[in-house]
């Protein structure tokens, strides 16, 4: 499974491809991180991350997308600008006709590091061990970015096995089933004869 894992931002969007399935060693295919400046119009900010997002997908062709979801923070400008990102990164995703997953930082970092409250350093530090680099990724958006991908894969890929599982389970049950019983028409039920 390939998965392009997103840690949105409107200034700095860091992108990371990973491949992989669960319970196994990751492969790093690739990271980048958008930038945008600050002083230019909001809606070419968002334009400019939308056309770079659609072409990492069209470039990677990843079998999901991965996002991580926004959370409350004090600085409003802040989580505006965050969630604005998370929107275009998510829209990446459907607009390629691909799976999208939100994760909370705290699954995150619990599915990297084991910890849900491990710090950036840690993060940055089991995504570098995990994928067998010779060094952090960066800047940490990057990273953590790369770490959204890892949760994907070993979070969501087994959370899709499931699901497809249940899926067919239920087509097979299904099929041996009776075929459901009708309503009967107004005036025509047992007992009722057509006046």
């Amino acid at each position: 499974m390939r998965v392009l894992g997103i840690d949105p931002g409107l200034t700095r969007c860091g992108v990371g491809v990973v491949e992989g399935v669960p319970g196994r060693p990751c492969k790093l295919v690739g990271y980048y991180v958008v930038y945008t400046e600050p002083d230019d119009d909001i809606a070419l900010r968002l334009l400019h991350l939308d056309r770079s997002l659609a072409e990492l997908v069209a470039e990677h062709r990843p079998d999901s997308v991965a996002v991580e979801r926004v959370f409350s923070q004090h600085n409003t400008q802040t989580i505006t600008g965050t969630a604005q990102a998370s929107g275009i990164g998510i829209l990446a995703g459907a607009r390629a006709g691909l799976p999208v997953q939100t994760y909370t930082p705290s699954e995150v970092k619990a599915a990297v590091t084991g910890s849900g409250t491990a710090g950036k350093a840690q993060v940055t530090s089991m995504v570098t061990r995990l994928l067998g680099l010779d060094g952090p990724p960066r800047p940490a958006d990057a990273a953590d970015a790369l770490a959204i991908a890892i949760c994907h894969i070993w979070r969501g890929g087994t959370r899709d096995r499931l699901r497809a599982a249940a899926v067919k389970a239920a087509g097979v049950s299904r099929a041996g089933a009776p075929a459901p019983r009708r309503a009967a028409p107004p005036g025509r039920g047992p007992g009722r004869r057509p006046a």
